[in-house]
C-alpha cells in the first residue's frame, strides 16, 4: 500500500458510543483514513461481498469486529469470512467487551489477527485504538485491495 492511498477501515458495531470513540481515535491519527461503520453482522457481510446498498463500496484493507452483534453475531462473520477466498486475507481484529476464553479460543480457531479487549475506562479505550492504528496502520504491511 502507497503512502498515498487511503486506508479503507471497516467498523462493524452496534453500540454507538463505541462507534463514536473509534472514529474520534482514528480522526486523531497521522495516516488518512476511511472509517465505514455497519451495525450488525449480516450487514457486514453484505458489505463484504458488495451487495445491495453496497455494491460500489472498496473491499476494506482492515476490519474491527465486535463479537456482539444483532443478527449474525461477529464470530459467525468471522468463520464466514475466513472461509470465503475472496475474504480470508483481510485482516480482522476482534473488538469486544468480551473477555471469556471461549471468545478468545473461537476467534482464534476462526483465524482472527488479533483479539483486543474494550476498557470501560473512556481514556484507556482510546489508548487501544490509538494502540491498533500504530501497530496494524504504521507498522504492518497489509496485503494489497
Amino acid at each position: 500500500m502507497s503512502a498515498f492511498q487511503d486506508l479503507e477501515i471497516l467498523l462493524v458495531e452496534d453500540n454507538e458510543g463505541d462507534i463514536r470513540l473509534t472514529i474520534e481515535a482514528f480522526k486523531e491519527a497521522k495516516i488518512r483514513n476511511h472509517i465505514r461503520v455497519v451495525r450488525d453482522g449480516e450487514e457486514a457481510m453484505s458489505y463484504l461481498k458488495k451487495q445491495g446498498a453496497f455494491v460500489d463500496v472498496q473491499t476494506p484493507d482492515i476490519i474491527l469486529l465486535d463479537i456482539n452483534l444483532p443478527k449474525v453475531d461477529g464470530k459467525e462473520v468471522l468463520h464466514m469470512m475466513k472461509t470465503d477466498p475472496l475474504l480470508k486475507s483481510i485482516p480482522v481484529i476482534m473488538l469486544t467487551t468480551s473477555s471469556a476464553e471461549t471468545d478468545v479460543q473461537e476467534s482464534y480457531a476462526n483465524h482472527a489477527n488479533s483479539y483486543v479487549i474494550k476498557p470501560v475506562d473512556l481514556n484507556k479505550f482510546m489508548e487501544v485504538i490509538r494502540s491498533i492504528e500504530e501497530y496494524w496502520i504504521s507498522i504492518v504491511k497489509l496485503p494489497s485491495r
